[in-house]
């Protein structure tokens, strides 16, 4: 091989990589190939568009755009309850009579993290490992990445992905953190809140909490010897809100033996139905303000905690020196367009 030849070659190597790097109308039409795959229920679409979304990269954005006159059609159904409940396996003894009944199924299950190192250990997926060759069940865990409420903040555009794929049924599960676990309530269509024999006084049973947000009340392990004990309670629950209040049935249910399955499905059945008849005279610009001012909330707390500017500095200072409370000083912020929000 000649001098010259050997020379030019790491300079036809350095056009070779140029050539291979996307150009943006490159990128842009990958983009597009992606959500028609995603629409047309590809479960490899699916799962890469849910990565971008979780991850919130840079295609997020425009998945979301593209595929929100695509919403609507699936039922959204979330679990809540106390850990050790049972949630997990309800939820796959739940999925196997949906697929019975021939509905296809997203499940959207949130783990906690780890307050020190962010990951989790997922292991609500393990106890769903029985659907893992169904083709018309799709598993996705996500990590709370420390988000209250028992979600995670991009629970609701997952939930938007998998029913943009075509899903009949999308179910969440939550992390299992107690009675603060409403932020179910905003975006499940039927909020099922599950208990357990024996976790919890009578007045715990009547707390204000993630019961009153239920609109099914499963009773689970039900071959446990307190479970009757536990129906009653939670009727006597039921017995003290108002007159006209919607009916909330209790299923007993044993998720180990699929006892009660078939009930707990024609229960959700019915709500669906109704929430259905309600949901067609709700105005669709609500769901979207609450989505806009929480990705508003979360931008000014990111912005907020990064900030070097000095106004932003001064406003702390009168905050730390008593002469504004919290309010007022993020108030101040908002009016004056600090954080570059303006």
């Amino acid at each position: 091989m000649s001098k010259t030849t050997q020379a030019e070659k790491p300079e036809v190597r350095q056009k070779t990589q140029k050539a291979k790097k996307p150009t943006k109308q490159k990128a842009a039409n990958t983009e597009a190939t992606l959500v028609e795959r995603l629409l047309g229920g590809e479960p490899v679409a699916l799962a890469r568009a849910i990565t971008a979304v979780e991850n919130q990269t840079e295609r997020a954005a425009e998945i979301m755009a593209a595929i929100h006159p695509h919403l609507g059609t699936a039922s959204v159904i979330g679990f809540t309850g106390p850990p050790g409940a049972g949630k997990s396996t309800l939820i796959n003894t739940f999925v196997e009579e949906l697929r019975r009944r021939d509905k296809s199924v997203g499940i959207v299950a949130v783990d906690p993290s780890s307050p020190i190192t962010g990951g989790a250990i997922l292991g609500d997926r393990i106890r769903m490992a029985t659907h893992t060759f169904d083709p018309g069940v799709f598993v996705r865990s996500l990590a709370s990445r420390g988000h209250l409420g028992g979600l995670s903040r991009t629970a609701a555009h997952v939930i938007d992905v998998m029913d943009a794929a075509g899903r009949d049924v999308v179910v969440i599960e939550t992390v299992g953190a107690g009675q603060s676990e409403v932020e179910i309530a905003e975006i499940a269509h039927t909020k099922v809140v599950v208990c357990a024999p024996g976790l919890g006084d009578d007045i715990q049973a009547i707390k204000a909490g993630i019961l009153e947000i239920a609109d099914i009340l499963v009773v689970n392990k039900s071959d446990l010897p307190l479970a009757d004990h536990t129906v009653r309670h939670l009727s006597a629950m039921l017995g003290l809100r108002d007159h006209d209040a919607p009916n909330v049935p209790i299923v007993s249910t044993t998720a180990t033996t699929g006892e009660g399955m078939a009930e707990l499905a024609d229960a959700v059945d019915a709500h669906g139905e109704t929430f259905a008849t309600a949901d067609r005279r709700r105005d669709p610009r609500v769901r979207i303000r609450r989505l806009v001012a929480e990705a508003a909330g979360h931008l000014i707390g990111v912005r907020a905690k990064k900030t070097s500017d000095a106004e932003f500095d001064a406003l702390c200072d009168r905050v730390q020196r008593g002469e504004i409370d919290f309010d007022e000083a993020a108030e101040t912020m908002l009016r004056e367009r600090m954080l570059g929000l303006g």
